[in-house]
């Protein structure tokens, strides 16, 4: 007994053998509670869980889940051993592998709290929009949550840093003109990627749409977080920096509920005045009769050189190109078709001589 006391008051680095057995038995105490926790509370808490409609719960469980043993056992360590009277390097070793490990895990159940709030977001979205609006705000929300994420992370190490003693505004100082370097480096970089969060916020347009950018025009396949692919009429991808696209006069024609179009033509001097009464009657029939377009006027509208001069304006009342271009098809064929069944021919420049005798 008297050797088991001996040991008890044995000095070792400053603390007796009572101390370390006090620091043991705290150790595994906490290792205990933290295993009881995760293995039998955890495990009700579930159950409760899967009777609730909210799944706010579930994302709680799945980050007490992502904390493994190792995180577990050095809590347990630390518990157990801060009240030991240790070197002065040793207790701020420890104190900042502490720090590290708690900072650490806590960004991580952040990432898991964003995630779960990117995707309710997103699947709130896929009711409500459509296919290419729904592709994104895909990308938009990805992408704040990939910025959250780094924000996290840089908010992590500042904290880190400061609490191991690194005098944060001094480091960024001191870091002089290398620091200037790095930031004229990564402007460009950064003004497209502020750019890209302009883009996929304030929606000029999105993926799907049709539109012409300083005279190149494509089809928008990727908004992305530096850069945009539109695929042109021909076939090839066009890569633009997002921060000249928010720079540039983009004509956007998905944007547009309908088309409008004005085109003339003439009919020749010789055509008698009764059928050249008949044509806008003609123009607005054909026209009528076509369920996506709308007339707008047709006009008489000039005695031209050798022609007598139409003007017909009607909408289309579909954005799309190609249904614009089969509308447009169709009635020019239905006017060639009624103009000769009437008679009535088209004119075209010609030269006729008169010679007096």
């Amino acid at each position: 007994m008297s050797t088991f006391q001996n040991l008890l008051q044995l000095q070792i680095g400053g603390n007796t053998g009572k101390d370390y057995l006090i620091a043991l038995a705290v150790f595994v105490g906490a290792l205990i509670v933290l295993k009881i926790f995760q293995s039998i509370i955890l495990s009700r808490i579930k159950k409760v869980a899967k009777k609730t409609k909210t799944d706010l719960d579930d994302v709680l469980i799945e980050i007490v889940e992502k904390i493994k043993p190792p995180f577990y056992f050095f809590i347990a360590f630390y518990a157990g051993f801060k009240s030991l009277l240790l070197p002065v390097l040793a207790g701020q070793i420890i104190y900042g592998l502490f720090i590290f490990i708690i900072v650490f895990q806590i960004i991580r159940s952040l990432q898991i709290f964003i995630d779960y709030w990117t995707e309710k977001l997103i699947r709130r979205k896929e009711e409500k929009e459509d296919s290419g609006e729904l592709a994104q705000n895909k990308a938009a929300v990805k992408s704040i949550s990939y910025f959250l994420k780094i924000l996290l992370w840089v908010l992590a190490v500042f904290i880190i840093l400061s609490n191991w003693g690194i005098n944060i505004t001094s480091l960024i100082a001191g870091l002089g003109i290398g620091g200037i370097a790095i930031a004229f480096a990564l402007q460009n970089i950064l003004q497209d990627v502020f750019s890209s969060f302009s883009i996929l916020i304030d929606k000029p347009f999105k993926v799907g749409d049709f539109i012409i950018v300083d005279g190149d025009m494509g089809v928008v396949q990727k908004i992305g977080i530096k850069t945009t692919r539109i695929k042109t009429l021909q076939g090839q991808e066009l890569v633009f920096p997002n921060s000249k696209l928010t720079d540039s006069r983009i004509n956007n024609y998905k944007k547009m509920e309908k088309r409008r179009i004005v085109f003339g033509f003439g009919v020749l001097y010789e055509t008698l005045t009764d059928k050249v009464k008949k044509i806008p009657e003609i123009i607005k029939d054909i026209i009528d009769k076509e369920s996506q377009a709308e007339l707008d006027r047709v006009h008489f509208k000039e005695f031209g050189d050798f022609s007598l001069n139409f003007e017909v304006v009607y909408y289309v009342q579909v954005p799309d190109y190609n249904a614009y271009m089969d509308v447009q098809q169709s009635i020019n064929f239905a006017l060639k078709e009624v103009f000769e069944k009437e008679g009535i021919e088209f004119a075209y420049p010609t030269q006729t001589l008169f010679i007096k005798k």
